[in-house]
């Protein structure tokens, strides 16, 4: 397994763990679900977007597991237990960690399969892209914790 591969399994764990943190961190089920003034998504909303980007580009496109990605429920869904969400997490986390041992360099360096952002870029370019996603979407909902309190 290359650097690369072993740097972005370590860092993919890290900060899915620290979300599952974050959703776990919520003091009641009505805040996860809250939104208000400037914020249009909630924490939940968010989690619910980042185990589908994450099943569906990873599990399904790369990892060939079937997943079957239904993006606007991520966004219209509400109510969704604490306890479904972070279960969601941990799949998301092990549809990561299976399909990134499995890459090979050849495989990285390849255009990823789904033109996702309006031009071709390697598997390797976009893995990176889904990290800095993750990790917006990690910070909104840290955000977002703390101001529905």
């Amino acid at each position: 397994m290359n650097l690369f591969v072993q740097s972005y399994i370590v860092l993919f764990e890290r900060d899915i763990n620290a979300l599952i943190k974050e959703i776990s961190a919520y003091d009641s089920h009505g805040e996860l679900w809250k939104i208000g003034g400037d914020l249009n998504n909630s924490g939940g909303n968010l989690a619910l977007h980042l185990i589908g980007n994450l099943r569906h580009f990873f599990g399904n496109v790369l990892g060939e597991t079937n997943y079957k990605r239904e993006r606007h429920a991520e966004f219209k869904s509400v109510n969704v237990p604490k306890e479904e969400i972070i279960s969601g997490l941990e799949l998301a986390l092990n549809d990561v960690i299976v399909t990134l041992e499995k890459l090979t360099e050849s495989k990285l360096q390849s255009i990823y399969p789904v033109n996702v952002l309006g031009y071709e870029m390697t598997t390797a370019y976009f893995i990176g892209h889904l990290y800095g996603h993750l990790n917006y979407h990690l910070g909104q909902i840290n955000y977002h914790r703390r101001l529905m309190v």
